[in-house]
């Protein structure tokens, strides 16, 4: 039996590796034009405000979860519906609370803030998640790790773009609709992922809509970007383009020899 201690830093270590791939893409292709350290600094509270949620989850959700399903005796009834609005609403209410501080509004940063929050709220719940996952008899074989590598890159990434989406409802001035919105979404987040803890077939359902809103994640951290360091993006990404296509066109190059001449 791998001692609680090995399992924790495995877990840890995982919703890092998820955390640092969430951040690559979306965060990266506009490094340099967005308030970057404000964006930190929501990481340091998205830790706070996460591992308060993972823990609510965890024992209000999915502990109860796990012994209806594990136990032949128990009559299965799925989540308590009440426990899971008031433990998404509670992430949900605050997180909208951090994207109101004034640091963020001063900016009009609170996508790309919402992005960082998300991650990191997002990693905590992996975290949690994964150290019960490895407490299971069968998860060191192939298709349990899969399912642990799946948990630890899609939560804190879907986490995200629940976040930015929040902070981009804020900048459209629906503060309260983007409240409900996100504890919708971080509900449905949280039955999806119980659910594929036992059944990992159920990436199939999951995945597709991940992939669909990651495209709409590059519009609403756009929205961060001041009006100048949207020139300046543009020309940048114009010339990047250019370079490329000089660089992938085939050059004409001479003959060693020319015609008629002798070798």
């Amino acid at each position: 039996m791998v001692s609680e201690l090995v399992l924790f830093q495995l877990s840890s270590f995982c919703a890092l590796i998820g955390m640092t791939l969430g951040w690559r893409g979306v965060m990266t292709k506009f490094a340099g034009f967005y308030d970057l350290p404000t964006a930190w600094n929501q990481v340091f509270w998205g830790i706070v405000l996460g591992g308060v949620y993972a823990v609510m989850a965890d024992g209000l959700l999915f502990r109860p979860y796990y012994t209806t399903v594990i136990s032949s005796d128990s009559v299965y009834t799925g989540l308590n519906i009440i426990s899971l609005m008031i433990v998404a609403l509670f992430a949900s209410v605050f997180a909208h609370l951090l994207l109101r501080r004034a640091r963020v509004r001063r900016g009009g940063s609170q996508p790309t803030s919402g992005w960082a929050l998300g991650l990191a709220v997002g990693g905590m719940v992996a975290m949690v998640l994964m150290f019960r996952m490895f407490e299971f008899e069968d998860i060191f074989s192939v298709a349990g790790l899969a399912n642990i590598a799946l948990v630890s890159v899609v939560t804190p990434r879907a986490e995200a773009l629940i976040t930015a989406r929040h902070g981009y409802m804020m900048l459209q001035g629906r503060r309260w609709g983007a409240v409900l919105r996100s504890a919708f979404w971080r509900a449905s987040l949280l039955v999806a992922l119980y659910f594929v803890v036992f059944q990992p077939l159920g990436w199939v359902f999951i995945l597709p809509f991940l992939f669909l809103s990651s495209p709409s994640a590059e519009t609403w951290i756009w929205e961060s970007v001041p009006k100048e360091g949207r020139r300046r993006l543009r020309r940048l990404w114009a010339e990047q383009a250019r370079s490329k296509q000089a660089a992938n066109s085939p050059s004409v190059s001479m003959p060693a020899h020319l015609p008629g001449e002798e070798e």
